[in-house]
């Protein structure tokens, strides 16, 4: 009963804020809409400088088959490598092609000849990935020529050995990055929405006073900690329902696995993240400490989720650390149920994961809040 009549105090002080309510259902629908958008690791629109030294036939085709592939946009043609430089220090080239003088007449009279690229990395990615695009366009371009020299010929000359590679795309065939982003984003909203609030939940109780009254009735610690993780699990489910449906309007996108799967491991992640903003808001004095507090942890958590890049790639001890971030797990889960259809069994590692730190840190929750009487 006491639990019934704390429950019901929750929610009417819940209902009564003017502003959480709403928080709860815009946050999830701006977000969704923006930065599946936004978060987009995919490179376009390269702005390129060609340095033309040649200006035959061939080094015009090579220049007309960049200009077309969509990555690059051709920002000018420049007479010099020295001037071309000085486009790129000015932020209006990210990356020169060199075309050599004897360009065409190499590729005539033995098939080969040297370009250079030559990448701003201020932004490494771009410049990575800019030169990758750059050294495809140009492996096809000399495959055409060669095609085209031979007369279109099935006989390949015996000392030269050619691959057709055909690939094939799994779980995301058209390899869009919002795919790629989306379920991580809905594990995002969910973490900082049952997160954040009941890390303010309790502290704001502490500075209205309202928490005397509740330190003097009969209420057990775990009872009370209950009552607070139940209001928030229930929010949490509101915004996972939200986003998915979401997922489904704006992007088309359904669950290759199962939804049951999915509020399965949402249940227990719910209660992973609300027992951690009750153990910061146990401990905090003010709300503007618990938002501090719980805004450090937030931010170290997202970025070392796997949500932008991939865990893999990280040093070997940054590694070892997110084996501590319940995001990475969750994470992992929603991205594997959404594209490749995961079943539970084969999802357990983080099964036992995000259990193990659900029992921690409910488990802390009540036992760091302190009732006195």
């Amino acid at each position: 009963m006491l639990l019934k009549y704390l429950l019901e105090k929750e929610f009417k002080q819940f209902i009564r804020n003017s502003f959480l309510p709403r928080m709860v259902v815009m946050m999830p629908i701006v977000m969704m809409f923006i930065l599946p958008w936004a978060a987009n690791q995919e490179v376009k629109d390269i702005k390129l400088n060609v340095v033309d030294h040649s200006n035959s036939t061939y080094s015009r085709r090579l220049v007309d088959k960049v200009s077309s592939s969509g990555r690059f946009i051709l920002t000018g043609i420049s007479p010099t490598y020295n001037k071309a430089l000085k486009d790129v220090e000015k932020g209006d080239a990210d990356i020169i092609l060199e075309i050599p003088e004897d360009f065409e007449k190499e590729l005539i009279n033995s098939g080969k000849t040297n370009v250079g690229l030559s990448a701003n990395s201020v932004n490494g990615t771009k410049g990575m990935l800019g030169s990758s695009y750059l050294s495809t366009i140009l492996a096809d371009y000399a495959g055409e020529l060669q095609t085209y020299r031979m007369g279109d010929s099935k006989i390949m000359p015996t000392d030269s050995y050619s691959f057709r590679v055909v690939p094939l795309y799994k779980f995301n065939p058209g390899l869009d990055y919002k795919i790629f982003m989306v379920p991580a984003i809905m594990v995002t909203l969910i973490t900082l929405l049952a997160g954040f609030l009941p890390a303010l939940n309790i502290v704001s109780e502490k500075e209205n006073g309202t928490i005397e009254q509740i330190n003097v009735t009969p209420v057990s610690k775990p009872i009370f900690i209950l009552a607070k993780l139940i209001p928030y699990w229930l929010v949490g489910f509101f915004v996972l329902t939200l986003c998915i449906t979401m997922a489904y309007l704006v992007y088309g996108l359904v669950p290759a696995g199962s939804l049951l799967t999915i509020y399965f491991f949402a249940s227990i992640y719910i209660l992973v993240v609300s027992g951690m903003g009750l153990v910061i808001s146990n401990y905090s004095d003010t709300m503007q400490q618990a938002m501090f507090v719980m805004f450090f942890f937030m931010l170290i958590l997202i970025l070392m989720s796997g949500l932008f890049t991939p865990i893999s790639s990280m040093p070997d001890w940054a590694q070892l650390i997110t084996n501590l971030n319940p995001l990475k797990y969750f994470i992992h889960v929603m991205r594997h149920i959404y594209l490749k259809g995961s079943t539970l069994p084969e999802l357990t590692t983080q099964l036992f994961a995000l259990c193990g730190f659900a029992v921690v840190l409910s488990g802390w929750a009540v036992i760091s809040y302190r009732k006195t009487n």
